[in-house]
């Protein structure tokens, strides 16, 4: 069989003209209305795109609840995909993604397992994650089997979906919302629920309230990740036209992040800026020598403390003035422009602060409505059916014949209409019942549930009749919600220009102004960048004494007098600078000696120096060597030997001698004092051995050598040389050093303190310049006795073990500066 084709004139006939600008403008609004609608604009009642929404009730179709186990996500994407959303999965696995992250929403809605990203990398496959309806998405669905929203038919005709969720929360603010449609875009940031709750109640009390009004209540965005607004002009502004931008700060704080460099530390980075882009940020600005002050940045941040991104500053930088930098050049200060578009009655709109409230405030009160009115009727219902079995029950004998003298169901039910005046519904209630409920403790409960059922009525008439009950019950939900799921704010806003440091505030680079080193009994070294406010020398810190200061310059050197015999080569550029309390430089924040010094083991700084070829200091060791040396800084090297030293022996003292009439003064571990004329003691060179200082007993050693000028004291502190340090209080005398006299060096000394029972060593000693102070390891200051004019008594038991003892004076603080 042969089939003839269409003819030519045929084909010509089934040809349409159409104007084909006519036709793309079609075609172009057709797909800006379904991007509009379909994709990228929130409604504005429950604050969700279509696939937000759809994902969130098919989560709770499922069964996919807070107390219900976590289920894989491609579960919930293909329920999505298959019933509600033909538009591809992996858009609907970015959005469920998106309401599960903590960095992007402020009250996520979605919990996840698993990897859901992170602010520098996306999630796992949706294979491998697991997800479940957070708790506050329980309450952008509840009630919605409750007749509170209006369905719609899903895509191809075979079920139904939610035109708009019922959302107990205004999740519009809270959550914010960013999309890009055709010819328009929104970008709503998050904001605090319980700020947002506040606003609501106000407006629901009073309807007329202003935005100047509601901004009491919603001073701000909230962002998840913190940080600081600065500046609230473009807020006030966005809140009034629905349009304005505001900056948004990370928040850095300057700390010692190692023992020799100061460091930027940022704990919270501007809303959807992650750590690795600023890393990559200053990288380049590095490469293209548009910064010079950083040393190194590490990212530490981690699940459990956070962000952390530390960026070492060089040596000789002011990080305040590099911040203000990398806040210039970087994200570290990120603007935000708001654009406050959402779907109102289905019509895109620009919306203001007041405007959103207004329209989730209705939203609430038409669900709150519909809400009453649907358990209204079922109350109403049952309310029927208890009064038909309470007729019943009253003619029960009756009700069982007519129903076993009746041919069918049918017959029994229009018998009983019938009789007893009921309706169908009422009759066909009874007919399904079992006997056992037609009993007389059922007609308790029956009629205890009438009673129930009239009181609940009752209620609901009242906030169905009443418009200021039902605004009072929509406030008091929001009120709960807030309780349940409002946390503190997050965000600092700060209305002016915030706390910047200028360029010309703070220059780039350390000046190299005079300051003073510290070294305090504790082994901390710290600078002081204003040494003309500087107390004198030696006054106490909160935690120790201060045992030896010297002035420098903020980019100068000086030496530290090791326990070894050495001096090590220092910068002060590299110490922390301490600032000055009421009475006393406050050292808490200094660096510990052995983390800045490559020190021995056992090797324990004693005192500052000045690297000048002036400088003559006398040392004494614990085996009662003395030696007057002169460093002779060696400019090749960063530590040199000035005392060669016997095996086991180590220095225990070591003063700068500014003349020659100092008492060089030897205290022992057996309570005998030394002291004669620095006069007596010849200079050596660096590799000399010294002298004999002060003659030992068999098995006893030097603990205390110093230099001593007129007017000084000593302080003896006595104990068991066997006891643990600092687990005996022991005894402390204070005694004036006017009482020893002097003795020719290499002898032996006198007595300085008579042992108590179970005392036989002095643990520690002083003597120097009145006053002097001491404190416990602890920090506490610890009380000295008055002195007392026996040379050879014993001591007052102490309130607690010293760990120091110092003159609030000390020659080193008033010494030139170093070079």
């Amino acid at each position: 069989m042969v089939t003839r084709g269409p003819s030519e004139d045929e084909l010509v006939e089934k040809i349409i003209d159409i104007d084909v600008t006519s036709e793309m403008e079609t075609s172009f609004l057709e797909y800006a209305y379904s991007v509009i609608y379909a994709r990228a604009l929130p409604d504005a009642r429950d604050g969700l795109k279509p696939v937000q929404r759809r994902i969130l009730y098919s989560m709770d179709d499922m069964g996919v609840r807070p107390d219900r186990p976590h289920v894989k996500c491609a579960r919930v994407v293909g329920e999505v995909m298959g019933k509600l959303h033909p538009h591809g999965d992996s858009a609907i696995y970015d959005a469920l993604v998106r309401m599960g992250q903590s960095w992007a929403m402020r009250l996520p809605v979605v919990d996840g397992h698993g990897n859901f990203g992170s602010l520098d990398a996306g999630p796992a496959a949706m294979r491998y994650t697991e997800c479940r309806m957070a708790t506050a998405a329980s309450a952008m669905v509840a009630d919605i089997g409750a007749d509170t929203v209006d369905f719609k038919t899903n895509y191809d005709g075979r079920g139904t979906e939610p035109v708009v969720l019922p959302a107990a929360f205004p999740n519009l603010l809270v959550n914010g919302s960013t999309g890009i449609a055709v010819g328009m875009a929104t970008n709503i940031p998050p904001h605090n629920l319980v700020e947002v709750v506040q606003a609501l109640k106000h407006l629901l009390k009073h309807p007329d309230a202003t935005v100047e009004d509601l901004m009491r209540f919603v001073p701000g965005p909230d962002l998840p990740t913190g940080g600081k607004i600065v500046g609230l002009e473009g807020i006030a502004d966005a809140y009034a036209s629905g349009r304005g931008v505001f900056r948004i700060r990370a928040t850095a704080r300057i700390e010692q992040t190692s023992p020799r460099r100061r460091g930027i530390v940022v704990t919270e980075l501007p809303y959807m800026i992650g750590p690795e882009r600023i890393i990559e940020q200053i990288k380049t600005l590095h490469q293209n020598k548009k910064i010079t002050g950083v040393a190194d940045i590490k990212d530490l941040t981690d699940l459990v403390n956070g962000t952390r991104l530390v960026i070492e500053v060089k040596n000789g930088i002011n990080p305040d003035a590099l911040l203000e930098q990398l806040y210039k050049l970087t994200k570290l200060e990120d603007s935000f422009g708001i654009n406050m578009v959402a779907l109102v009655e289905g019509q895109p709109q620009t919306l203001s602060l007041r405007d959103a409230l207004v329209v989730y405030a209705n939203h609430r009160l038409d669900v709150t409505l519909r809400r009453t009115r649907y358990l209204h009727q079922q109350a109403a219902d049952r309310l029927h059916l208890v009064e038909g079995l309470l007729l019943a029950i009253v003619d029960i004998d009756d009700v069982i014949a007519i129903i076993r003298g009746s041919d069918d169901a049918e017959a029994a039910r229009t018998r009983l209409m019938e009789v007893f005046d009921l309706t169908e519904l009422q009759a066909t209630y009874i007919l399904d019942l079992r006997l056992r409920r037609l009993t007389k403790f059922s007609r308790i409960e029956l009629e205890t549930e009438r009673d129930d059922l009239l009181a609940r009525l009752a209620e609901l008439d009242d906030i169905i009749g009443s418009d200021e009950a039902l605004r009072a019950l929509v406030a008091a939900e929001l009120d709960a919600m807030a309780r349940t799921h409002g946390t503190p704010r997050r965000t600092v806003l700060l209305a002016g220009g915030g706390t910047t440091v200028t360029a010309a505030a703070a220059p780039l680079e350390v000046a190299d102004d005079p300051c003073t080193v510290m070294l305090s009994s504790a082994g901390l070294l710290a600078r002081v960048d204003s040494p003309e406010a500087l107390p004198s020398g030696g006054r106490r810190a909160q935690h120790d004494v201060i045992v030896s200061a010297i002035r420098t310059t903020a980019r100068g050197e000086y030496g530290v007098l090791t326990s070894a015999g050495r001096v090590l080569r220092a910068h002060a550029i590299e110490l922390p600078s301490v600032a000055l309390t009421a009475d006393a430089p406050n050292l808490q924040g200094g660096t510990l000696a052995s983390e800045l010094l490559d020190l021995a083991a056992g090797e324990r700084p004693l005192a500052l120096t000045r690297l000048g070829a002036d400088a003559t200091w006398a040392l004494g060791t614990e085996r009662g060597v003395v030696k007057r040396v002169n460093p002779e800084v060696l400019t090749n090297k960063d530590a040199w030997e000035v005392i060669r030293l016997e095996e086991g022996d180590a220095v225990i003292g070591a003063v700068e001698l500014t003349d020659e009439t100092a008492e060089l003064t030897f205290v022992s571990s057996d309570a005998q004092l030394l002291h004669f004329p620095a006069a007596a003691v010849r200079a050596q060179g660096r590799a000399g051995a010294g002298m004999a200082g002060i003659k030992l007993a068999a098995g006893q050693k030097a603990v205390f050598f110093g230099a001593v000028g007129d007017d000084a004291v000593v302080v003896t502190v006595s104990g068991a040389a066997s006891a643990l340090p600092g687990t005996e209080s022991g005894s402390v005398k204070v005694t004036p050093f006017s009482e020893y006299p002097p003795k020719g060096r290499a002898t032996g000394g006198v007595r300085c303190h008579r042992f108590l029972k179970g005392e036989d060593a002095i643990v520690l000693a002083h003597v120097g310049a009145i006053p002097v102070i001491a404190a416990a390891a602890s920090g506490a200051p610890v009380d000295l006795p008055p002195a007392t004019g026996r040379r050879d008594g014993s001591g007052t038991p102490a309130v607690q073990p010293i760990a120091g003892v110092a003159s609030r004076r000390h020659p080193e603080a008033d010494a030139p500066a170093a070079g």
